[in-house]
């Protein structure tokens, strides 16, 4: 699954080497509303340094991909993120597209269409 979604950078986090093979870079987004989101994504491998050429602060719109896994019975999911672009629909310096066409999946919803009234924060 791919998904869209615009906020501004509110934490770059730096590369980590997680093995010989293997480096992980995460970051945070402030989606706005009502009640205000922040959501860490990641970026592995060589796109680790796509996030280099937007500062804290700056509107960006992140794609990404929703994994899962099992491991020793425990579940995790992650935010897989594979491109940013400035508000303005800058592409950041492509890494290896490895053949992907992500370009063609829904856009995630900013907002609910719906309004519910409760006092609830989430």
């Amino acid at each position: 699954m791919s998904f869209e979604v615009e906020g501004v950078l509110h934490k770059r986090m730096d590369t980590e080497k997680k093995s010989e093979k293997f480096q992980a870079r995460d970051f945070v987004i402030e989606v706005p509303g009502q009640y205000p989101q922040l959501i860490k994504f990641q970026l592995t491998q060589d796109r680790c340094e796509i996030l280099d050429r937007h500062n804290e602060g700056d509107t960006i719109k992140v794609s990404f991909d929703l994994r899962g896994r099992e491991w020793e019975g425990r579940y995790f999911t992650n935010l897989n993120a594979w491109k940013i672009e400035s508000a303005s629909g800058q592409t950041a310096p492509a890494a290896a597209e490895s053949g992907d066409t992500k370009n063609d999946f829904p856009k995630m919803a900013d907002e609910p269409t719906a309004k519910v009234d409760d006092d609830l924060p989430f």
